[in-house]
């Protein structure tokens, strides 16, 4: 599957920085420098902005944090939703010589206790829309002096003085504002996803997000000054803040950003709307606007390319996509402990079925169990290197040793390599499945499963039978057109005999309306396994 793009590849050595550096520099103001002032930056449904407009405002989010002492180093918390507050308030933190540390503005009261609490941040850019989740978890909070919000400030704050962005930042100086921090200094907080207890913070550096940014999108995504970028996934999301804000800003591109849910329906409307020719997406988003009818690859241009991320993305999604469209995925894989993706297919060389290959600056290796690489072909866990890698995480020296391993981050992928060294995703080490004595991965069931034309999603899981033995589960979403019977069920099974080794196929079925989903589009594993069978 190729397309007539080239790969951007133009240097694989590894990036230099200077000693004294700091982040909204590199990403910001050296565009001003470099004659893109008045150039569009950011795209909103209310209103546009220049480079220009973001400087200054993001200058007054310095200053006013400056006006409450916040101090180097010392954590920010931004739980506000996308929008051109959220980037000037990423760009002051930083500025500022502080700390940011990203929240989903959609999460419980219960959630917003912990950042509060674990952050130990003294002021918190938020949501106004969210205060009925904020209110309760600020009461209890021992450390939040200072809430700025956008959208309109509560009455009462009691001990935290509740603020509105007009008050606090509008009104704020927009004097250059610039800490003189080094590379090493830390800059950021990105939280785990949460999968098993509260979401950790791996500690990064100003460095590491201009590494991953010279490696991964100048040099596969080969992104440059005439591109506008879009994202499915929201700005609290790393994964997002890379390929929507850090990314563009870096080649004085632009960015589109907005409030609303990412529902299919709503980024085709975006789409049509901001003209964007890099869209940064997830599979279950690939999979929704597949099913809108008659949408062309005329309803999507200047789209030239698609990243994909956060879980892997079935060989078969890729195949439809592609042949309606023509427009290439980059599926890939990167994490909070390395900041963004580190390994890609890139454009003109897409290996379907696989994640690709190394980003330049990175190294990857699929480690068997004697602790040797695996042979080609044999499934093993992923260890990569490359200098992004977090400091560790927060507060959890333990878990710490455990994944960061010198050089190396373990993660808890599993992985084969083909012969010609691309990367095939296997699943998380804990979601593979022995059934019948050999290791099975859900993705090859799933995969197979959407050759079918009555599926559209689906997501399969390990069940124990009446004998304790673990046999495959299947969570289904089916196409229009289609319904839920017996003879359905019997069709998908024999497809799945016929497809892959017998021992594979689904024992249970079962129809949702969608797959459960947390707050960075992986599907929720954890509630699927709470699901009671609805059939022997």
């Amino acid at each position: 599957m190729g397309s007539s793009h080239k790969t951007y590849v133009v240097n694989v050595t590894p990036p230099e920085f200077p000693a004294r550096f700091n982040m909204a520099r590199y990403f910001l103001t050296s565009r001003l420098e470099e004659g893109f002032a008045d150039a569009a930056a950011v795209f909103t449904d209310r209103a546009n902005f220049t480079y220009r407009q973001i400087h200054e405002l993001s200058n007054r989010v310095a200053n006013a944090l400056a006006e409450r002492d916040v101090r180097s180093e010392e954590r920010v918390l931004i739980i506000l939703p996308d929008g051109a507050e959220f980037i000037a308030a990423w760009f002051g933190v930083l500025k500022a010589g502080a700390v940011f540390a990203m929240v989903n503005p959609l999460v419980t009261t219960e959630d917003f206790e912990h950042y509060f609490e674990y952050t130990k941040a003294r002021v918190a850019f938020l949501d106004a829309a969210a205060a009925d989740r904020l209110l309760p978890a600020i009461a209890k909070s021992r450390y939040l002096r200072f809430a700025i919000f956008v959208g309109g400030a509560p009455a009462d704050g009691g001990n935290v003085k509740f603020e509105t962005w007009q008050r606090a930042v509008a009104a704020a100086p927009a004097d250059d504002a610039m800490a003189d921090t080094h590379r090493e200094d830390v800059s950021a907080w990105l939280f785990t996803s949460g999968s098993t207890g509260k979401p950790k913070a791996a500690v990064h550096r100003h460095v590491d997000f201009a590494y991953n940014t010279e490696c991964y999108a100048k040099q596969v995504l080969g992104i440059r000054r005439g591109d506008r970028t879009l994202a499915v996934s929201k700005l609290f999301f790393g994964y997002a803040t890379g390929v929507n804000l850090m990314f563009p800003f870096a080649v004085g591109a632009s960015t589109a950003v907005f409030e609303e849910r990412s529902t299919p329906e709503t980024m085709v409307q975006k789409i049509r709307k901001f003209q964007p020719t890099i869209l940064c997406s997830v599979p279950t988003s690939i999979a929704g606007m597949l099913q809108i009818e008659n949408l062309s690859a005329g309803d999507l241009r200047p789209l030239r390319l698609l990243t994909s991320a956060g879980e892997a993305l079935p060989a078969e999604l890729y195949k439809r996509w592609y042949d309606r469209f023509g427009i290439e995925i980059l599926d890939g894989i990167g994490s909070a402990e390395m900041f963004h993706i580190y390994i890609s297919n890139r454009p003109g060389r897409v290996r379907v079925g696989t994640l690709g290959e190394a980003v330049p600056g990175y190294d990857a290796r699929v480690v068997g169990p004697d602790g040797a690489d695996a042979p080609a072909g044999e499934p093993g866990y992923l260890w990569v290197r490359g200098e992004s890698q977090s400091l560790g995480y927060f507060q959890d020296k333990k878990r710490s040793a455990e994944v960061f391993r010198g050089e190396w981050c373990v993660s808890g992928d599993m992985f084969r390599r083909d012969a010609d060294g691309f990367f095939i995703y296997e699943g998380r080490g804990d979601d593979m499945l022995k059934v019948s004595g050999i290791w099975v991965s859900p993705l090859e069931i799933e995969n197979c499963l959407l050759k079918h034309p009555s599926i559209a999603e689906c997501c399969v899981i390990g069940v124990p039978d009446k004998d304790g033995l673990v046999k495959p589960r299947a969570f289904i979403v089916l196409r229009a057109g289609f319904a839920a019977s017996e003879s359905l069920f019997a069709d998908l099974r024999a497809h799945a005999k016929k497809n892959m080794a017998p021992y594979k196929y689904p024992r249970w079925m079962d129809v949702l309306d969608a797959i459960p989903r947390g707050d960075r589009g992986k599907a929720d594993r954890k509630i699927l396994r709470a699901m009671p069978l609805k059939r022997d």
